[in-house]
């Protein structure tokens, strides 16, 4: 499989990733409405749907690309999570790159792109 055609799998799971972020984070905000959750618990829901959408975008990524698995799952989630940052940079204008949150965030999302790769 060629490079450019490699990219395009990467793509579509990201594509596939950011919708199911946006149907999670709709259903997350119902759940904060209806239910009045904390910001605690918001923010480790935030985090948990970032590591699911990188793993579920990864495992796709994995299954089609079928060769060094574990190095595309990496680049989606590296992907995904630079898309992030630089949309809330974009927005806020403010980013705080040695706050913890972030980093935490950083590297689970690169992580479940990682795992899902390699178990795909």
């Amino acid at each position: 499989m060629s490079v450019g055609r490699k990219m395009s799998v990467i793509v579509k799971g990201l594509i596939v990733s950011y919708a199911v972020t946006g149907l999670l984070l709709a259903v997350l905000a119902f759940a904060v409405y209806k239910f009045g959750l904390t910001e605690s618990v918001t923010d480790m829901a935030i985090v948990a749907i970032y590591v699911i959408v990188t793993f579920l975008g990864a495992f796709i990524v994995g299954k089609r690309i079928k060769e060094q698995k574990f190095l595309w799952g990496l680049i989606l989630g590296t992907l995904y999570i630079a898309i992030i940052t630089a949309a809330a940079l974009a927005i806020s204008h403010t980013f705080h790159v040695a706050d913890t949150a972030n980093i935490t965030s950083a590297i689970l999302c690169v992580g479940g792109g990682l795992l899902g790769g390699m178990l795909s």
